[in-house]
């Protein structure tokens, strides 16, 4: 599968691209993937800017993930609704499938997590995206283990065992594949606690879609 992410820092930290192609690759899944971001950028920015448009049209890719600035869903979700659409213009005209990118809740105001949700599950349904619930997931995960910590330091951009989380996620609602057994080693987490990470993706993910 080829893979254009379209985003911030949320995808780009911690190499998201890089961890999900690894787990894929352990599936037997061959995954390439090209990321367009910037730093704080929202879906609007990016297509002022050009480039992930002219990506999209160059036909090169099976999907293309778009991911909103992280606080843009719950100020101005109507905004967020405009940008997808017309993503979703190009995208179609290209012959590639959209998949709208979840994102969480800043630590310390957990709340938002709802209208995060509420934003791209509308816009999923609005245009036929496929919805990768890596908030969702974020929230349950968080309601119910202590560690490891999801956020970094800064309580908004993740921390690497955030980054594998929504890996697994995408593994989970994109290429729709297990993730547990896969033992690719994840520098900066150790052994078990990625293996709880991707059991409990795999279990909230199959709890989700009960």
């Amino acid at each position: 599968m080829r893979l254009l992410y379209v985003g911030n820092s949320f995808t780009a930290r911690n190499n998201l691209p890089g961890m999900l192609a690894g787990l894929a690759g352990a599936r037997g899944i061959d995954v390439t993937h090209r990321l367009i971001s910037a730093g704080g950028a929202s879906l609007r920015q990016h297509l002022n800017a050009g480039a992930a448009l002219d990506a999209i049209e160059s036909r090169e890719y099976d999907v293309v993930v778009l991911q909103e600035q992280s606080t843009l869903p719950v100020k101005n979700p109507a905004r967020m609704r405009d940008s997808v659409r017309d993503f979703q213009a190009a995208i179609e005209a290209a012959g590639a499938r959209t998949a709208l990118y979840l994102t969480w809740a800043r630590r310390n105001q957990p709340e938002a997590q709802e209208a995060l949700t509420a934003a791209y599950a509308r816009c999923a349904a609005e245009v036929g995206a496929t919805l990768v619930p890596v908030g969702m997931v974020w929230q349950r995960f968080l309601a119910t283990y202590e560690q490891p910590v999801l956020h970094d330091a800064d309580n908004s951009h993740p921390a690497v065992a955030g980054s594998y989380l929504a890996a697994c996620v995408f593994l989970i609602a994109l290429l729709e594949a297990d993730p547990v057994g896969i033992e690719v080693p994840v520098k900066g987490l150790d052994a078990e606690t990625a293996a709880l990470i991707r059991q409990a993706a795999w279990d909230i993910c199959s709890g989700l879609a009960a």
